[in-house]
This record gives structure tokens, C-alpha cells and sequence, in this order.
């Protein structure tokens, strides 16, 4: 059964939820979502892991139902207080997008506390940006530009679930339904929130992307072959560059396949924390 909970961290209370059954003997996991998204994004998974796990996802600052006073504050704290809080020594970090490059930088800064990676997407600190796009996701993200000039937050978010959930490749409107209507949930609700302040990030210097060598723990790293060509590399250098990472693409996904294709995904998961 799932509950809700709250921890405080800073001027924040994280709201988060947790589930667990009779049989959740195995390491905790932890889902960090996307920039786009919130804890809802993870519903799937709380519900097929809760048997075999303690599993726990949550809105950072920011999202969802998360609420603080704007003040200077780092996600990775912000972790480690969820996880000292609810008593979780290790866990294994499900993130996505910005949820992975948070569980890259919680491992480089806390290694004794992450039990491995599973990476959907990952951005990375200090990833190189690339110099040029192909036409038809230049074309979109000056449309992207256009609306954030206008201030227009409902537009916005009608791109970006072009852009993060269709593809940048892919006609608008390629996934819908109620993945669709989720989306445009989680993302409004970021758009919309209230200021939480400015990040700072104790594992920035050097960048995590310069120490991917340090982070000797089990990885895999997954992503769509429908995502941004950029992320799609950076996916294949993370492989690389991961001591003992895996790499997996599922076709047919762009950057949320745990979305798109959750019972793919969760094929994917179970092998991983299987293997641990």
C-alpha cells in the first residue's frame, strides 16, 4: 500500500510516496524524475517494484507538491535529508533527465550511500553542449524561444511535450491518451510553481562529466531512440565512460520511455535490480 510523506530539508518539505509489501526485503530504490515531470511520472513503477522493494519517489523543489521558500539550496541535500529522514542507508537511484544527473552528483558526493544507478536519459553536470541542431529541432526549439519570450506557459508546455515526450523528430502529438494528459499535468504544475530560488551544486567542481570514471558501482543506462541526437550520444559516452554501466536503447521511446513503454522499461529494471 502506498503512503504519503513529507521531509523537511532547508526551508523545503519534499513531498514524497513510499510502498512496500510483505516481501520488500531487497534494496530500497529511489525514482528522481524528469525536469518535465514529477513523482506521478513513476506511478507505474512504484506499483510493480512495491512487492520486491521499499520504493520511494518524490517532487523536488519546485514540483509537483513540494513547497518551500525561495532560498539557495542544492538537490543533492536535499537527497541525503530524504534519505537520512526515512531511515534508508543505501538505495539504488532510478533518475531520469535532471533526476539522473541528481543521482550522478548524490553518488560522486555520497558513494557509501548509492547501491547503483539506473540512468533513463541522464543529463550530466558539466556535459558538453552541442554546437548545432538539424533543421527540424532548430525549427523547434526557436518556436520553444519565441513562447518563453511571450512569457506564455501554456504554449510552452505544449512544445516541450512535443519536444520530451513526441520527440524533436516526431510529429507533434505522436503519444496521447492519458500518457499525454500526465504530461501536460506534471509539466504545467512545474511551469506554474512558485520560485524555490537558486541551485547550487556541491559535486560541480570538477564537473561530474570529467569523474563518470570515479562512479565504480553497477550502472545501465537507458534512452529512446526518438530522443534529442545530442542526448543519444551522450547515452552511448556515459556507456562508455561508466566503469561497469550497461547501455540500452528502447526503440520506439524518446526522452521518457518509462512512460511511453512502462512495461518494457520495467522488464528492463527488473533485470538490473536482479543483478545486484
Amino acid at each position: 500500500m502506498q503512503k504519503d510523506f513529507t521531509v523537511t530539508s532547508g526551508q523545503a518539505r519534499l513531498a514524497g510516496v513510499e510502498a512496500n509489501g510483505e516481501e520488500a526485503l531487497r534494496p530500497t530504490v529511489v525514482f528522481l524524475h524528469a525536469g518535465v515531470a514529477d513523482k506521478r511520472m513513476w506511478q507505474q513503477q512504484l506499483t510493480a517494484f512495491a512487492p520486491s522493494h521499499r520504493v520511494v519517489a518524490y517532487d523536488r523543489r519546485g514540483f509537483g507538491e513540494t513547497r518551500g521558500k525561495a532560498e539557495t539550496y542544492s538537490h543533492v541535500d536535499d537527497l541525503l535529508a530524504l534519505l537520512d529522514q526515512l531511515g534508508i542507508n543505501t538505495a539504488v537511484l532510478v533518475g531520469c533527465s535532471q533526476g539522473a544527473r541528481i543521482a550522478i552528483d548524490f553518488a560522486l558526493t555520497h558513494p557509501e550511500r548509492a547501491a547503483g544507478l539506473f540512468l533513463v536519459a541522464p543529463a550530466v553536470t558539466g556535459a558538453p553542449s552541442p554546437e548545432a541542431f538539424p533543421p527540424a529541432v532548430e525549427a523547434l526549439l526557436e518556436m520553444l524561444e519565441e513562447a518563453e519570450e511571450d512569457e506564455d506557459l501554456d504554449r510552452i508546455n505544449l512544445l516541450e511535450a512535443w519536444m520530451w515526450l513526441d520527440g524533436p523528430n516526431s510529429e507533434e502529438g505522436r503519444v496521447g491518451g492519458a500518457v499525454r494528459d500526465l504530461f501536460l499535468s506534471m509539466n504545467a504544475a512545474a511551469l506554474y510553481a512558485p520560485d524555490p530560488g537558486s541551485e547550487t551544486n556541491p559535486a560541480a567542481f570538477p564537473p561530474a562529466y570529467a569523474r563518470l570514471a570515479e562512479l565504480d558501482l553497477p550502472a545501465q543506462v537507458i534512452w529512446g531512440d526518438g530522443d534529442f541526437p545530442h542526448l543519444q550520444q551522450r547515452c552511448v559516452h556515459l556507456v562508455q565512460a561508466l566503469p561497469r554501466a550497461l547501455g540500452t536503447v528502447i526503440p520506439g521511446t524518446a526522452h521518457l520511455p518509462s512512460l511511453e513503454q512502462p512495461e518494457v522499461f520495467n522488464r528492463h529494471l527488473k533485470s538490473f535490480l536482479d543483478g545486484l
